[in-house]
């Protein structure tokens, strides 16, 4: 794995959402802030506002700033416990998971007592006030990673080890650009890069505090893993990725379906983890999707439906059959890029097989154009041939970066034949789902 230790991250996006809370609720530094020359920038005591931001960003700090500001009141665990509660009385997701009257007060519990050290505090007050839409998902990845790890033989520590885990695997995402947050926002590739460091930013961040375990940390770092490889920031593989990093990157993809963004969201999601069998925890994907009911979210979200969802898939399924597997055939690939050549035609056995395993190999697409389809199937069917599109487009875009890795940027006549027709199939567009930001590798 990377180490964390070297990944740089720019302040001034951080340094900015502090000066925007200092204009929504008093922000008062707690001890003097100087600069990496001894020099005191400002004294103890003093409001921060929009019109320090100038003046804090002349100067590289001794310390980071969240360790020298506060606001109250600030994050609680009493808070956390209240922002978990109408998350459960709100979504009846979430809710089915907590049916059990024990288990609603062990999950609400260790979410309480997650140890929270003063800069930890102030950053979840920080995203709680400036970025809430951050705020939300942590307290959801919290609730799902906490309610995942809990099995007969869990340790009550190890369960809220996972909480925290989950609370506090998107830090990181404070301090970079808020436009990687925009869902509607397609992201170039110095955006994606920037967005590929969050989770090693989040392990800088964590490691400060001696409160959080090791393995805690680890499982921060490894929240967009997955066991194929095909995840970032480290591109880990099966049993390199930890059993607490499994627990918080499923829960973190199951969160990221809950948004005011999505529809469906249990329709989605059901789609989503029967088409990336191969990228989870098979015992844990099992869990959720025992919770799950997609029929009953589904009424609400037929806007989501395509005209032609099978000819779509027929599409796809035709382009996948044909990535072109005679490229790893060619003289004089070098290691790396036949590696990569490699990995790109297991994922896209990979992706068939998922194909298949729902019921849309080529053989049952035939089946179903001579069905009558009802308004649930169709929007079934929509939904895969979205997910199974951006899927395509993730493979496309890593197959041109397994190529270049060479040193010839020229690519040969059947590759380029490939690319062309899945960039004529796949607009390039803003992603919709969490898995074409979370599978996509840097």
């Amino acid at each position: 794995m990377r180490d964390a230790t070297e990944t740089p991250s720019d302040p001034q996006h951080f340094t900015k959402a502090v000066t925007e809370l200092g204009e929504i609720r008093p922000v008062l530094t707690t001890s003097a802030i100087f600069n990496d020359k001894g020099v005191k920038i400002i004294e103890k005591g003093v409001a921060i506002n929009a019109g320090m931001y100038e003046r804090l960003m002349q100067h590289k700090l001794s310390e980071p700033i969240e360790n020298s500001v506060s606001s109250l009141p600030t994050v609680s665990g009493a808070f956390l416990r209240e922002s978990a509660e109408k998350l459960l009385q709100d979504e009846p997701f979430f809710a089915r998971m907590t049916e059990d009257p024990k288990l609603r007060t062990l999950l609400l519990d260790v979410i309480h007592k997650i140890p929270l050290p003063g800069p930890m505090a102030f950053q979840l007050t920080l995203a709680c006030e400036v970025r809430p839409e951050v705020f939300l998902h942590s307290v959801q990845v919290a609730l799902i990673a906490a309610w995942l790890a809990r099995t007969p033989t869990a340790l009550r520590f190890d369960i809220g080890m996972a909480a925290a885990a989950g609370l506090l695997h998107d830090i990181g995402m404070l301090h970079l650009d808020p436009v990687l947050l925009q869902p509607t926002q397609g992201l170039s590739s110095g955006q994606r890069r920037q967005l590929y460091s969050h989770p090693l930013i989040a392990t800088v961040l964590l490691k400060r505090h001696p409160e959080y375990t090791k393995d805690m940390v680890r499982a921060v770092a490894e929240h967009h893993e997955s066991l194929n490889g095909s995840g970032y920031p480290s591109h880990l593989v099966g049993d390199g990725i930890s059993p607490l990093g499994r627990i918080v990157a499923l829960a973190e993809v199951v969160a990221a379906m809950f948004t005011r963004e999505h529809l469906a969201p249990e329709m989605r999601l059901s789609v989503l983890l029967r088409m990336n069998k191969h990228r989870f925890d098979a015992t844990l994907v099992t869990k959720v999707m025992q919770l799950l009911r997609p029929e009953v979210d589904a009424s609400n979200a037929l806007s989501l439906e395509q005209e032609d969802p099978i000819a779509r898939l027929c599409e796809i399924e035709d382009a996948i059959s044909n990535w072109p597997i005679g490229l790893m055939k060619l003289p004089d690939l070098s290691k790396e890029r036949l590696a990569g050549l490699n990995a790109l035609a297991t994922q896209a056995e990979q992706l068939q097989r998922a194909l298949a395993t729902v019921g849309i190999a080529r053989e049952q697409l035939v089946q179903l154009r001579q069905t009558i389809l009802d308004d649930t199937l169709k929007l079934e069917l929509s939904l895969l041939a979205q997910e199974a599109a951006w899927q395509l487009r993730t493979m496309a875009r890593q197959t041109r970066r397994r190529w270049r890795a060479g040193p010839s940027a020229i690519y040969p006549d059947a590759l380029k034949a490939w690319l062309d027709r899945v960039d004529a199939m796949v607009a390039d567009g803003a992603p919709a789902t969490a898995m074409d930001e979370v599978s996509t590798e840097p």
